[in-house]
């Protein structure tokens, strides 16, 4: 389905892992780091997309645009767009640079801003992935949750890299009678919840 990955996005997801690498070991600050996922997640979560239920496909937590790249493979796929959220303005730059140079403006939309505010007017969801500042996982999931479809996908990353961090939130998913939830141990760990079928 994924592959052959058309050459434009490949090239830039191959960049953006070598950057990736080097913010992690050359003293880059924290919040001027990628800090993106591994590229199993990436074909994990391109592989979840695809398969989900019709409805609005979003990412909260843009970054440069690298899981980005790996939904709109499933985008393409399915005949799909992405709708995609990022509140710093350096890396809503890159991921501008990102999706002009892997030829995928046609099929993602990138909003700044804090997802927050602009959730209400998604009220059906297919497919969410989350990879924002862990400290507002309860405030997404809340928002999200309601708005998925009967199927629909919510995967939130750091399950296990941060999951100290995460444990509130990781109870309330695992104990939440509206999901089906369960954490895969693939990249960082990730938080797979399946909104329950509802009359």
């Amino acid at each position: 389905m994924f592959h052959p990955i058309p050459d434009a996005i490949l090239a830039r997801m191959r960049e953006l892992e070598e950057r990736d690498g080097r913010d992690r070991t050359d003293g880059t600050p924290r919040p001027a780091r990628l800090r993106q996922i591994p590229p199993e997640t990436g074909k994990f979560l391109a592989i979840l997309a695809a398969s989900s239920p019709a409805g609005a496909m979003i990412e909260i937590g843009t970054s440069a645009g690298y899981s980005a790249l790996w939904l709109t493979l499933a985008c393409q796929a399915t005949g799909r767009s992405l709708t995609t959220f990022e509140v710093l303005s350096e890396k809503v730059a890159l991921a501008r640079e990102t999706f002009a140079a892997s030829g995928v403006e046609d099929v993602v939309t990138l909003i700044a801003g804090d997802a927050r505010q602009h959730l209400a007017a998604f009220d059906r969801i297919g497919f969410c992935f989350l990879d924002a500042e862990k400290e507002v996982y309860a405030d997404y999931y809340e928002a999200v949750v309601p708005r998925l479809v009967n199927g629909g996908l919510l995967v939130a990353d750091n399950a296990t890299s941060h999951r100290e961090d995460l444990q509130p939130i990781l109870d309330r998913a695992l104990a939440d009678p509206r999901v089906d939830a369960l954490i895969v141990p693939i990249g960082k760990g990730e938080l797979v919840c399946r909104k329950r079928n509802w009359e």
